[in-house]
């Protein structure tokens, strides 16, 4: 089990944008808060089930995995602290200990300053910096783990994809698409290898019967592309933009072709299918919680376009520089606006899938 923990050195990784400022994440991440908002319920509802903290007696430990700067991490740990406040009731609350977990690159500068006051949250944080897919905690140290939006990240782009030499060379692409299988088996094989990588490494840190509730976006199994779309549509659709920059010389169709983005958003299948391959968690619950993007502000263009920006520009800069990153997203809301499909927030069809799974007891 250990050994899946031991992934070589630390990958470059960028993480969302940084600050306060119009393209940041804290700024263009109501979407993702959006999937809290309609996860809660369910969560308290699994705490009150499903919660074994009998054993508990002055400190339960919580880590947030992928926690970015913090603004949607905030409201989550005070939605898992309350429920588990119900569960134990008075007099017998411990102290509460919240980890805060993000790649390296993160900035855990603006997630400590934005944390609310001690005397009004309720709990000890800590950051802890590092890759989730390898181990970052004291054995049988937590109690409930938390991770949204982050586990569609993968360690490393499938190194299939980005080989001229391989059937699954994803020439002229950024992400994977229905048309080529050979590229999507290749994202699903990393993905599941990542997701297994992440479980041996939790069922270390998480206590017996610990709980972990994981929100983690996704499509559906089918669709039809002609009228519906999901967020790998609007991923290609940024792809198309980098094409057209191309042809107009702004930059070469080879930096294209060696430029593959690093996630995957698995089907609820495909997703239950490896959960339930763990020796060392036991399936909960699954909820698939539908699209809220016209809800939560993201299917006007404007939104859009930040949303990705706030998400991609460190990967973006890193690969093409940072000169073309206004023109791009420039280029895309255009695309946006052109596109009878894209605007229709009706039309979208991804999803967030929502996961409780608890510890088994050795």
């Amino acid at each position: 089990m250990g050994s899946l923990c031991n992934i070589v050195d630390e990958l470059p990784v960028f993480a969302m944008n940084a600050g306060e400022g119009p393209h940041s994440y804290i700024q263009n991440s109501s979407y993702q808060r959006g999937a809290l908002d309609v996860a809660k319920a369910i969560i308290e509802e699994e705490i009150a089930k499903n919660a074994d903290i009998k054993d508990v007696v002055s400190a339960f430990c919580i880590a947030d995995f992928g926690c970015s700067t913090g603004h949607n991490s905030f409201p989550a740990m005070e939605i898992i602290i309350e429920a588990i406040k119900k569960k134990i009731k008075a007099p017998k609350i411990p102290e509460f200990y919240v980890h805060f977990n993000d790649v390296v690159s993160n900035d855990f500068n603006t997630l400590f300053t934005s944390l609310p006051p001690h005397t009004h949250r309720g709990y000890h944080a800590a950051g802890v910096p590092g890759d989730f897919h390898r181990r970052l905690l004291p054995p049988s140290s937590i109690h409930f783990a938390y991770s949204s939006w982050s586990l569609q990240w993968l360690t490393e782009v499938p190194a299939a994809v980005a080989s001229r030499d391989s059937p699954a060379w994803n020439k002229g692409r950024i992400l994977y698409s229905g048309e080529r299988k050979e590229v999507c088996d290749a994202y699903l094989e990393q993905f599941g290898k990542d997701m297994d990588a992440f479980l041996d490494c939790r069922a270390i840190e998480i206590v017996g019967g610990g709980l972990m509730a994981l929100l983690i976006p996704g499509v559906p199994a089918s669709l039809n592309p002609l009228r519906e779309y999901t967020i790998i549509s609007d991923i290609n659709l940024l792809g198309s933009c980098l094409l057209d920059m191309a042809k107009k010389g702004r930059l070469s169709e080879a930096k294209i072709d060696s430029f593959n983005l690093p996630y995957y958003f698995p089907t609820p299948q495909q997703l239950k299918a490896i959960l339930q391959k763990s020796k060392s968690f036991s399936l909960e619950r699954m909820e698939i919680i539908g699209n809220n993007r016209g809800k939560y502000s993201v299917g006007r263009v404007e939104a859009r376009a930040a949303f990705y920006r706030a998400v991609h520009e460190g990967l973006l800069t890193n690969h093409f520089g940072s000169e073309i990153i206004d023109e791009l997203f420039h280029l895309y809301m255009k695309k946006l606006t052109a596109s009878p499909l894209f605007l229709n927030p009706n039309h979208d069809k991804s999803v967030v899938i929502l996961v409780v799974i608890k510890r088994l007891i050795d």
